[in-house]
C-alpha cells in the first residue's frame, strides 16, 4: 500500500497519511464496529476526490479492488464511516459555506462543514436547516445527506432529502455529475450521453420502467425509511427524473458528494413547550396520534420512558433535580410548537386538551429557561451513552421506525425482548416519527454480552418489520443493519436494490460492505471489544 500512498501523494493537492496512529483513529466511528483503513487522504478540492476514485476504478479494471470510503466527523452509528481501503476525510479542507443566497433562501456548502457552524450562520440571517440530527453539534452536512438524517424537528419538517436542491457528486469512475429534478426532455438528453453518467441514466430508467410495480412495494408505513435505496421518488408520472433521492441516504455507496445546494426555512427561536406525563403506553400513543393529526403539527414530539429517568437518577440524580422526582412516570412526552402561527394560542390550547385527556399531568411554558430545564430530560440520554463502569452502553440498534399507531406494540415488544435477555435499558426518541432508540448496557469484551447484542439486533429488527416498519428510519443501514435488509424487503426487492448498486458501482469500489455484502459472521469479526465514544467526548455524544 505504500506505493499507492506515494502515488496519491504525488497527484493530490491534499495530504495522504499511512501512520499507525492515524489508521487506528479512523478504525472506529460511533458504531460498535472497527475496520482499519489502509491509508487516509484529506482532499483539498473536488479534483482530489476525482483522482482518488478514478485511480481506484482503474485498479479495479485490472482486478485489484481498493475501496474508497467518504468520512465526515465519524459519528455514524452503523459502521458506514469505516473502510479497509482509502479513507477520504472531508472536514479538514472541504468545510466551507460557498454561498448564502438570501433571495432564494438557499445555501451552498461543501460536505465537510460542521452542521452546527452552518446552523449558526443561518440563524444570523433568520433561517435554519430543520432536519438536523441529534449529533449536529459535531457532525457534518455531508454525513447528514449521506444518511438522509432527520431529527427532533422532522415531525413537522421532514428529512434532509426534502431540503436538497442540487448535489455535485463524484461517480465511481471519477466523473462529476449534478443531481436535481430534470424534465422529461432533459432526461432524453441525459439518456443520449456517451459517458458513464449517460450509462447510469439509461440503465436506471430501464430498471424503473421494467419494475415499477415491484418498486411500489418498497414503500413502508413508517414516517421515514432509509433502508436500501429510495427508488420510489426517482421517476415521476410526468416523466421527470431526479437522482437526488438515490444519493441521499446511500451512505457513499453510489457516489461521493462534493457540494450541496440546500433550501432553508424561516427560523423562530420562540416556542411553547408542553411536558406531559403518562402512566399508560396506550394513553401516550393516543396522544401522539392526535397531536400528529393536528392542522398545525408540533415542531417536536419527543419521548422518554421511566427506565431512562431511573438510570439517570442512579448515575447522577442532580442532573434532573428540581425537574422531576421519583416515582417517575411511565412515559414523558415533550411537545413543542413554534411561534409565528397566528392561531398559536388555539393550537396550544387544543394540544393541552389532547394531552390532558390522556396524561397524569400537563405543564406548559413559554419561558426559555424553564424549557431548557425540561429539555434536559431528553438530553440526559447523552449521559447514559457516555457512561462507562465496565459495562458500556452500546449503540447496537438505534434506528428502527414503526407506524405511529404501532408505537405501543413496538415498545411493549422491546421490553419483552429485554426481559428475556436479562438486559436493563430504557427507550427514548422521536415519538412523532415512530422512531425509538435504546442503548443497552453491555460489555462487548465478553462473549455472552456479544451474543446478547446480536440477539437484540435480530429480534428488534424482526419486530419492527413485523409491525410494518423499517430497520433504518432516521439514518442509514451502514454495515450493522445490512444483514437484515433482505429479510425486510424479500429476495426479489433485495435483488432489485443490488442492481442499483451495480449500475452506479460496477466494480464495488465505493464503500463496499455498506447496505450489501456484510453478513452476521462478518459483523462478529468486526466487533470492537474496546468500544467507546472517546473520540466524541469533546462534544458529548447525542442520540
Amino acid at each position: 500500500m505504500s506505493k499507492v500512498a506515494h502515488y496519491l501523494q504525488e497527484h493530490l493537492v491534499g495530504e495522504v497519511m499511512t501512520g499507525t496512529d492515524a489508521r487506528r483513529y479512523f478504525a472506529s466511528d460511533g458504531s460498535i464496529l472497527q475496520i482499519a483503513p489502509a491509508l487516509i487522504a484529506y482532499p483539498r478540492n473536488e479534483n482530489d476526490v476525482r483522482k482518488v476514485t478514478r485511480f481506484s476504478w482503474q485498479l479495479a479494471e485490472r482486478g485489484r479492488v481498493i475501496p474508497v470510503t467518504a468520512r465526515g466527523a465519524g459519528s455514524d452509528l452503523t459502521g458506514a464511516a469505516l473502510g479497509s481501503g482509502i479513507m477520504l476525510v472531508f472536514p479538514a479542507h472541504l468545510n466551507r459555506i460557498l454561498e448564502l443566497d438570501t433571495k432564494t433562501n438557499t445555501v451552498t456548502v461543501e460536505p465537510g462543514i460542521n452542521y452546527s457552524k452552518l446552523q449558526q450562520t443561518l440563524h444570523t440571517h433568520g433561517r435554519f436547516l430543520p432536519p438536523y440530527p441529534p449529533s449536529y453539534e459535531y457532525s457534518t452536512i455531508g454525513g447528514a445527506i449521506a444518511n438522509n438524517d432527520s431529527g427532533e424537528k422532522s415531525v413537522k419538517y421532514g428529512d434532509t432529502a426534502g431540503y436538497i436542491k442540487t448535489l455535485r457528486v463524484v461517480l465511481a469512475n471519477g466523473e462529476v455529475i449534478e443531481t436535481s429534478k430534470i424534465s422529461k426532455r432533459e432526461l432524453s438528453k441525459k439518456l443520449g450521453l456517451a459517458t458513464f453518467e449517460g450509462e447510469i441514466y439509461r440503465s436506471l430508467d430501464t430498471l424503473i420502467e421494467e419494475n415499477h410495480l415491484l418498486i411500489d412495494r418498497l414503500a413502508r408505513d413508517s414516517r421515514h425509511n432509509n433502508a436500501g435505496y429510495n427508488l420510489i421518488d426517482v421517476k415521476q408520472k410526468d416523466g421527470s427524473f431526479n437522482l437526488t433521492p438515490l444519493i441521499a441516504g446511500s451512505q457513499g455507496t453510489l457516489g461521493i458528494i462534493t457540494e450541496a445546494v440546500l433550501e432553508t426555512e424561516a427560523h423562530n427561536p420562540q416556542t411553547t413547550l408542553l411536558m406531559a406525563q403518562f402512566d399508560s403506553l396506550e394513553f401516550a400513543q393516543q396522544a401522539i396520534l392526535e397531536l400528529f393529526e393536528m392542522s398545525s403539527r408540533p415542531s417536536a414530539l419527543e419521548l422518554i420512558d421511566g427506565n431512562v429517568l431511573e438510570e439517570i437518577y442512579r448515575l447522577n440524580p442532580n442532573q434532573i433535580k428540581d425537574i422531576i422526582a421519583p416515582p417517575f412516570p411511565f412515559i414523558t412526552l415533550l411537545v413543542e410548537f413554534e411561534h409565528g402561527d397566528k392561531h398559536l394560542k388555539k393550537v396550544v390550547k387544543k394540544a393541552d386538551k389532547i394531552l390532558s385527556r390522556n396524561a397524569l399531568s400537563v405543564l406548559t411554558s413559554e419561558e426559555p429557561e424553564q424549557q431548557q430545564q425540561w429539555w434536559k430530560l431528553r438530553q440526559t440520554t447523552s449521559a447514559i451513552l457516555a457512561h462507562n463502569d465496565g459495562q458500556k452502553h452500546a449503540a447496537i440498534l438505534n434506528d428502527p421506525g414503526v407506524p405511529l399507531d404501532r408505537v405501543r406494540e413496538y415498545i411493549e415488544g422491546v421490553y419483552s425482548i429485554f426481559k428475556v435477555l436479562g438486559i436493563q435499558t430504557g427507550l427514548w426518541g422521536h415519538a412523532g416519527d415512530g422512531n425509538l432508540l435504546f442503548s443497552p448496557s453491555l460489555n462487548l469484551a465478553q462473549v455472552g454480552d456479544r451474543q446478547k447484542a446480536f440477539r437484540l439486533m435480530e429480534e428488534c429488527n424482526k419486530l419492527a418489520i413485523s409491525l410494518g416498519g423499517t430497520i433504518s428510519s432516521n439514518s442509514g443501514d451502514g454495515r450493522l443493519k445490512t444483514p437484515y435488509l433482505e429479510s425486510m424487503y424479500g429476495s426479489e426487492l433485495y435483488a432489485l436494490l443490488q442492481k442499483v448498486k451495480q449500475i452506479f458501482d460496477p466494480y464495488g469500489t465505493l464503500n463496499p460492505g455498506v447496505k450489501f455484502g456484510t453478513s452476521l459472521d462478518d459483523l462478529k469479526a468486526m466487533i470492537n471489544t474496546n468500544y467507546g465514544l472517546g473520540h466524541l467526548y469533546d462534544h458529548l455524544p447525542r442520540s
